[in-house]
């Protein structure tokens, strides 16, 4: 098939949830291919490039893609990739996909894109990668569409980002796997950075009770006075909706959730996220309890014992994002902590030879976290 592609225009968002409709049916979890309001503001959103592809004969739409980012961020998400099914082989994920990027990455705008790629078929996966994306990990339990589904973590790197990655000294011995994994994928090294043992866990009422605030609008005013400077904080792309606190008010948790998907985003914490980090067990169950299936932080790499902490509570790195944030002229590497309070099936997961160390590597962390070790008895 011929297709031109465009950029999208608010007239193409009723053609544009019927394509949505059309490739996901009922059960598409984010606002951009199903909420009208929002799909026009993001078309107009300077921070977004929106692509379609139309049939050069007919001028109907036949795939539609997005790269979005954000005010003061270097990073961009790929999103929204569809190809309507009458049109699958044609080519047109791969056209679209590189078209954004040529227009994001290859016009110096971003330093790297990423993607969460559905397992249900290796084809997403492919599409992806045949335009430079490597895998950095899976998510599993990560969005819940007709069943619970599994995501893979791909992204893309401006050339020369790799090699101005912040060293670190030292990890828990836990991301090791990890660590060597993105080694064999993306070619860099982590050679100098010693794995060590966890630090201990911080004292914290694990059981007491956490209030859950739900209004996004004053969520969102109140996380911007605590944090007016994004250097205290780093979500790229999360917008927190939710609050927990504590009955005294002595701390506030910050998280992103969605209902629809049923995830939620740990994004930051006031007056300091170590402050939390004892509560992560009440905040995982109040989080639960409000609808998450799945739980997830980045955490930075050099951040040991935030690490440890996450890890104590049952939370696995189940990827790794190399120089995700700039910072003067380094990147910072991210690690994406994850935990499932539902049952993890793996059957249906459908994953590429480049991304299977990945899944390896995170079911032997689950296997070492959750279950017991045994003694063998001479």
């Amino acid at each position: 098939m011929t297709a031109t592609i465009e950029q999208a225009t608010p007239a193409d968002v009723a053609d544009l949830r019927q394509l949505y409709y059309a490739v996901y049916g009922p059960h598409y979890p984010t606002a951009l291919g199903t909420d009208p309001a929002e799909m026009s503001r993001l078309i107009q959103d300077p921070h977004t490039l929106w692509l379609v592809a139309r049939c050069a004969r007919t001028g109907a739409l036949a795939g539609s893609a997005a790269v979005h980012g954000e005010p003061g961020s270097r990073i961009g998400r790929l999103e929204g990739l569809a190809v309507h099914p009458d049109q699958r082989g044609s080519g047109l994920a791969g056209q679209l996909t590189e078209a954004l990027c040529a227009r994001t990455l290859g016009a110096g705008k971003l330093d790297s894109v990423y993607a969460t790629v559905r397992t249900v078929s290796a084809g997403p996966q492919r599409v992806v990668a045949r335009n430079g994306f490597r895998p950095m990990g899976i998510l599993p339990n990560a969005v819940d569409l007709d069943s619970r589904e599994s995501l893979a973590l791909y992204a893309r790197h401006s050339p020369g980002v790799l090699d101005r990655r912040v060293p670190v000294a030292e990890v828990p011995a836990s991301l090791a796997p990890l660590l060597r994994t993105v080694e064999g994928s993306l070619g860099i090294s982590y050679a100098e950075t010693r794995p060590t043992v966890p630090r201990p866990a911080p004292a914290g009422a694990a059981q007491a009770p956490l209030e859950i605030v739900e209004a996004p609008a004053f969520v969102r005013r109140r996380f911007h006075e605590r944090f007016p400077e994004p250097g205290r904080w780093f979500y790229p792309l999360h917008t927190p909706n939710i609050l927990l606190t504590p009955d005294d008010g002595g701390f506030e948790v910050y998280a992103y959730l969605n209902r629809t998907g049923r995830y939620c985003a740990l994004v930051t914490a006031h007056p300091d996220p170590a402050f939390a980090a004892g509560w992560l067990e009440s905040v995982t169950r109040t989080l639960t309890r409000a609808g998450a299936g799945y739980v997830e932080a980045l955490v930075p790499l050099e951040h040991h014992t935030a690490l440890s902490a996450f890890g104590a509570q049952g939370f696995i790195a189940g990827a790794l994002y190399p120089a995700m944030r700039r910072d003067d002229d380094g990147f910072h590497d991210y690690v994406v902590m994850s935990r499932t309070t539902e049952h993890i099936d793996f059957h249906g997961v459908v994953v590429d030879p480049p991304l299977q160390p990945f899944l390896d590597s995170y079911v032997s962390a689950w296997a070492s976290t959750y279950l017991p070790s045994r003694e063998v008895a001479s």
